[in-house]
Parts: C-alpha cells; sequence; structure tokens
C-alpha cells in the first residue's frame, strides 16, 4: 500500500521542485525585493536587522513541501488511509477464516498464569460461564479499581514528563537561537544559517530524547499493567497496547504539533514581544515553519527508523554470539545445542513490531502534507526491515509458541483513529502552517491579474525602530540608515492611530483558515464514508465459503440426528 503512496508523494515533491523557477514569491524574496530589512530576531541590546535576500534558501526550500499539490496530497493520503484499514479488514477477515478463529471469543481464552499466581490465595472464586471453570474472583473496589487509577495517574505523570522535555528542547532553541544572533552578528552569511543550525541541533536532541524514553517506558508500562490483574493475555496486551502508545504518541508527536500549530502564532510584534522564560518566543521565518516541519519530520522518521534498525539486529546477533562464545568454547555444539542457545523469544515478541508499525502509519498520515516523501522513507525501510526480520526470526530467536487471536485487537482501533486524526491536522497544517490560505485570498481577493505579483508585501507589516522601547530603540544601524523595518504579520502601520493592532485582514484570513479546515474535513469525511459503505469488510468468496461451510455442518447434524432417532426407534421396538 505505500507504493501508490510514496509514487504521488514524489510527483508533488517533483510539482514543487519544477515549479520553483517561476514560483513569484521566490524571486521576490530573493531577487526583487531582497533588500528589504528585517526587524531583529531577538530583543536584547547588539542584536542586528538582517535583509530579506538572507532567507532566501530556506524560502525555495519550503516551496519543495508547500505548493499547490499540498492539497491534494492531503486529500489523496486521507482516502489512502481510509482504503487501507478497509483492505485491511478484507484481508484479515481471509486469514481469520483460514485459521478457523471467526468465531473464537476472547472469553474462552485461559486465564494468564501471572493472574492465577497473583490470586492464588485469594478464597472467593466464581466459575466461568463460558468455559465452566472455577476461578478465583478480583474484587473490584479494593483491587482493580486503586490498581486502575495508580496506573493511568502514572502514565498521565510520564506524559507530562515527555511535554516538559519538550518544552526543554523549545527553551534550547529560543536560547541558542538568541545567542547565535547576538555573537555572529557580524557575519552575515553565518547569520544567514542560524536558524537552519538551531533547527538541525534541536531536532537531534529531540530524537535523542525520545530514544531516552523509549528505554525507560517499556519496563513502566509493563509493571503498571501488571498491577492491573488482567484475566487474559488479551486483555493484558490491550492495556500494555493502549499504554504504550499513548506514551509512544506524545513522546514522538508532541515537538512535530509544536511547530506545526503553536511556534509562531503568539510572538507579539516588535518591541511588544512576548516571552517564555524571559526569552522571546519563536517566529516563524518569511518562508514559515513548514520548512521546519519538514525538517523535523525528516530527521525523526530517518533517525528513528535507522536506530530501530540497528538494535533490533545488533542486540540479538550479539546476544548469539555471547551465547555461542560462553556455552560452546570448549566444543563444537551439536544441531540441538545450537537451537536451544537461540535467543528465547518474548512473551510479547511482535509488540515491538507492531508498534513500530502503527508509529511509521501515524507519520505518513498525520503530517504526511508537510513532508510527502514520508512514504518514501516508509517504503524503503520497510523492504529492508521485511529481509532483517526475517533473518532474525530464523537465525538468531527460537521458534514462537503460537497463540490464538482473531484479529489484531487494540492495534486496529488505534489505526482507525490515527486515520481520522490525520484528517483533521493535515487540514490544520493547510490552512495555518502552510501559505495556501494566504495565497489563495491574495489571488482571489486581492490580486488584480489573479497572480502573486506583490504578495511579499501583502504579507510583511511596517515597525518604526523609534517604537523600541527604552535603550532598545536602535538595537543596532543597518549598513545604511533606515526609519523602518518589516515583520511578518497582519497590522497596521506605524502612522495609523491603532498602530501596530491586527487589520481587518487578519481576521478574514482567519476566517478562511477556518472555513477551510470545515469544508476539507467534511468533505473527506464524507468520501471515506462512502468508500467505508462501497469497500465490504468481508469478501463475497469468504462469505460463500463461511455459507458453505455452515450448510454442510448442518447437513452434517441433521443426518447424524437422523440415524439417532432411528437407533432410538430400533431400541424402543419390542
Amino acid at each position: 500500500m505505500l507504493i501508490p503512496a510514496s509514487a504521488v508523494g514524489v510527483l508533488c515533491f517533483l510539482y514543487g521542485f519544477f515549479t520553483l523557477v517561476g514560483d513569484a514569491h521566490s524571486k521576490d524574496v530573493c531577487e526583487n525585493h531582497n533588500d528589504i530589512i528585517l526587524c531583529p530576531r531577538c530583543d536584547i541590546k547588539g542584536c542586528k536587522y538582517e535583509q530579506l535576500g538572507q532567507t532566501c534558501t530556506f524560502v525555495r526550500i519550503t516551496h519543495l513541501f508547500d505548493n499547490g499539490a499540498a492539497v491534494f496530497f492531503a486529500v489523496f493520503m486521507s482516502l489512502w488511509a481510509v482504503i487501507f484499514m478497509e483492505l485491511w479488514k478484507r484481508y484479515s477477515a481471509k486469514i481469520t477464516h483460514h485459521w478457523d478463529v471467526t468465531n473464537f471469543d476472547t472469553l474462552e481464552e485461559h486465564p494468564r498464569p501471572e493472574y492465577l499466581a497473583k490470586l492464588s490465595t485469594v478464597k472467593k472464586k466464581k466459575v466461568n460461564f463460558i468455559t465452566g471453570v472455577n476461578e478465583p474472583c478480583v474484587s473490584f473496589w479494593k483491587r482493580r479499581v486503586p490498581c486502575t487509577i495508580f496506573s493511568w495517574s502514572v502514565v498521565l505523570l510520564l506524559v507530562t514528563i515527555a511535554i516538559a522535555a519538550v518544552v526543554g528542547v523549545i527553551v534550547y532553541r529560543i536560547s541558542i537561537q538568541t545567542v547565535l544572533y547576538f555573537t555572529l552578528s557580524d557575519n552575515q552569511t553565518l547569520t544567514s544559517m542560524v536558524s537552519l543550525t538551531t533547527s538541525v541541533t534541536a531536532a537531534l536532541l529531540n530524537l535523542v530524547c525520545i530514544m531516552t524514553f523509549n528505554l525507560i517506558y517499556r519496563r513502566i508500562a509493563t509493571f503498571l499493567t501488571e498491577l492491573e490483574i488482567h484475566r487474559t493475555q488479551s486483555d493484558y496486551e490491550n492495556s500494555l497496547t493502549l499504554k504504550m502508545y499513548m506514551l509512544k504518541f506524545v513522546n514522538y508527536y508532541s515537538s512535530v504539533f509544536y511547530i506545526a500549530f503553536f511556534k509562531g502564532r503568539f510572538v507579539g510584534y516588535p518591541g511588544h514581544y512576548n516571552s517564555l522564560f524571559g526569552f522571546r518566543q519563536e517566529e516563524c521565518g518569511t518562508g514559515g515553519c513548514l520548512f521546519e516541519l519538514s525538517l523535523q519530520l525528516a530527521i525523526i522518521v530517518a533517525g528513528k527508523q535507522f536506530i530501530n534498525a540497528v538494535v533490533e539486529m545488533g542486540v540479538p546477533w550479539l546476544l548469539r554470539v555471547y551465547k555461542k562464545w560462553s556455552v560452546h568454547k570448549n566444543h563444537a555444539p551439536t544441531q540441538w545445542e545450537s537451537d536451544y542457545n537461540l535467543i528465547n523469544q518474548e512473551e510479547l515478541g511482535l509488540f515491538s513490531e507492531y508498534l513500530e508499525m502503527v508509529l511509521q502509519f501515524g507519520f505518513v498520515t498525520i503530517f504526511v502534507v508537510a513532508f510527502p516523501l514520508a512514504p518514501l522513507f516508509a517504503l524503503l525501510n520497510n523492504i529492508t526491515e521485511i529481509r532483517l526480520d526475517a533473518r532474525k526470526f530464523i537465525t538468531f530467536l527460537r521458534r514462537p509458541v503460537a497463540e490464538r487471536v482473531k484479529n489484531i485487537g487494540i492495534w486496529y482501533r488505534i489505526l482507525n483513529s490515527v486515520g481520522k486524526i490525520s484528517v483533521i491536522t493535515n487540514a490544520l497544517i493547510i490552512a495555518f502552517t502552510s501559505s495556501f490560505i494566504e495565497e489563495t485570498f491574495y489571488k482571489v481577493f486581492i490580486s488584480p491579474d489573479g497572480s502573486l505579483n506583490g504578495f511579499l508585501n501583502f504579507t510583511l507589516s511596517d515597525f518604526n525602530i523609534s517604537d523600541f522601547p527604552g535603550d532598545l530603540n536602535i538595537l543596532s544601524e543597518p549598513d545604511t540608515s533606515v526609519e523602518y523595518c518589516k515583520y511578518q504579520d497582519y497590522r497596521e502601520p506605524p502612522t495609523a492611530s491603532n498602530k501596530y493592532e491586527y487589520k481587518a485582514l487578519y481576521w478574514q484570513l482567519a476566517t478562511a483558515r477556518l472555513v477551510f479546515v470545515s469544508i476539507f474535513v467534511c468533505l473527506v469525511f464524507i468520501m471515506t464514508t462512502l468508500i467505508c459503505w462501497l469497500i465490504p469488510d468481508i469478501p463475497k468468496s469468504v462469505k460463500l465459503q463461511i455459507r458453505h461451510e455452515n450448510h454442510i455442518v448442518n447437513d452434517v447434524i441433521i443426518e447424524e440426528e437422523l440415524k439417532r432417532a432411528k437407533y432410538l426407534g430400533r431400541r424402543e421396538t419390542p
């Protein structure tokens, strides 16, 4: 399924590449108005003014992802996610029928050994209505409720810690960016690279935090799930899965959500900046936050996949080498000894594999409009990992013990929820993070010829440098004497009576954004509902096979009942 998504994503990227030459906004920034003076990006004495031309590279890179194909790709990927889920249900129905678990009920499962061991001292027992087995009964109010409350309280605490780590990375970005702008202010070439340097180092730092938390989350989530005393393995796995995914979701996606929906939204304006922990909040560059969002996604997706591949193959290989060395260093092993000394398969051996795929599905759908190459990265990763996992399961691990299940359990509900969330997030990214709404609004209502000529000045506002407060009224003089600098916002000019207040244009654009999100979400949900209705969950061939098997079973039952009736009739005849 990633093949068509990758193909369309690459085509959208190529569309941005081939239309870059004729992009009016890029030309304005790089050629026509590159000498425009921008207000300083820090608010301490000594900060330097910048020229608009210094942001040329970032504006051009942003166009590769933020172009006219973005809306089409967002709609395509929303429909792709729904089609993927519908086709998975059909494929799952085939597997379920093939392994004869169509009528399998989780209540038929035997209790977990850990469950019975923990309740071995419980005197109160209850007969399971389904299996007829006398099982220990867990007190709902004395054990289940307190353990569940404690478990989920710890999960919320861990979520809060993960969010705090993201805030720490934000503070790092703000402080480092301020320091670099101040120390490198004399070198325009280095100053233009400050934003890129800060973004890359912050993304790498965020990746380190993600991988560090991942080492902790699994053990804590397993311990908390054990406290909840789940009867069956399915209940245990569903609870553990939900905890782990919540923690991983916040861990992986919180920094991306910040860049997509919060960064640069509450900055203020020159001379009246809003601060965070004493530092001026980050603002999006002239090219917008989409460039940084794409960079963050690229580093997390590629970095996570590379590190996971190394860990998944490296750890089993090292364990196997150590075992072979420690056990067979004095003699040549027999075949059964070599098999016995393979690494024992964990009880939840496939859990990490499922979790990795579901997280990857989130990157491919939730933020795909900001990084159309994400499906291609995922496809290349999966092609490689299929072979790596095959080698790992065949040569490094013992054969796992089979277990009956009807489907993939709570993983399907998580995937389905992610697909629905992706519709909303992609609509919000197009409306608030990309420049699609602004450009469309300008073409339709402002531009006299329906082009983007003059769009750059449309997005910039003027600020009189004499309005800087106190001793910051002149932060540093540029090469030529200037009275005004420009910043990206829709505010009244300094000559107006209500200077620096939001223009009516700002509220019109906000309305246009909300209208777009509403229309986009409604249309996509209508189309996805239609697709769900048109594609049956169970293939017709499987339905016919099930009906045929039921018919045969009924015939056998009738035939056996007839034989039994004849036999009883002969016995009763004197």
